[in-house]
């Protein structure tokens, strides 16, 4: 049996940085003020705002980029991998795809956040699944998510 303990490795933060452990934190960037809950993993060549909080359980994976002043419930999973080929990429890195978050973005729990853009000022309800880029301001909740006003 192999034991892994979750760590913080190389990971850029600013003193200001809150990290709830265990957390499992490599290869990202937290700018001022962040606030990590306790069991998140935020991979490599992720960025995180300043003044965002994600919340216990989130799972961000690479590539991922979250603006300031965002709110990322309890549960939130970001996915890189569309299985474009069938199946997982297994590694092939050139399969995966970016997602970015723009400022004063609020995720509810629950939420499945798809490579996607999403704007300023928007929120997800709670369990919704976005699997399109979100280009106009508003709140959107449903799976897959639209807007709801």
């Amino acid at each position: 049996m192999k034991l892994l303990k979750s760590n913080i490795v190389d990971v850029d933060a600013h003193p200001s940085v809150t990290v709830i452990e265990p957390s499992n934190l490599y290869g990202c960037k937290l700018s001022e003020d962040v606030f990590i809950g306790p069991f998140v993993e935020i991979q490599k060549r992720v960025s995180v705002g300043k003044r965002t909080k994600i919340q216990s359980h989130s799972f961000i994976c690479e590539l991922v980029l979250i603006g300031e002043d965002c709110f990322i419930g309890h549960s939130v999973v970001f996915i890189n991998d569309l299985f474009s080929d069938g199946g997982p990429a297994n590694g092939n890195e050139e399969l995966w795809r970016s997602t970015n978050i723009s400022d004063r973005v609020s995720i509810g729990s629950n939420s499945t956040i798809l490579p996607v853009s999403i704007v300023s000022d928007v929120v997800i309800g709670a369990g919704s699944v976005v699997t399109k880029n979100i280009t106009e301001k508003g709140i959107y909740a449903g799976n897959p998510a639209r807007r709801i006003r």
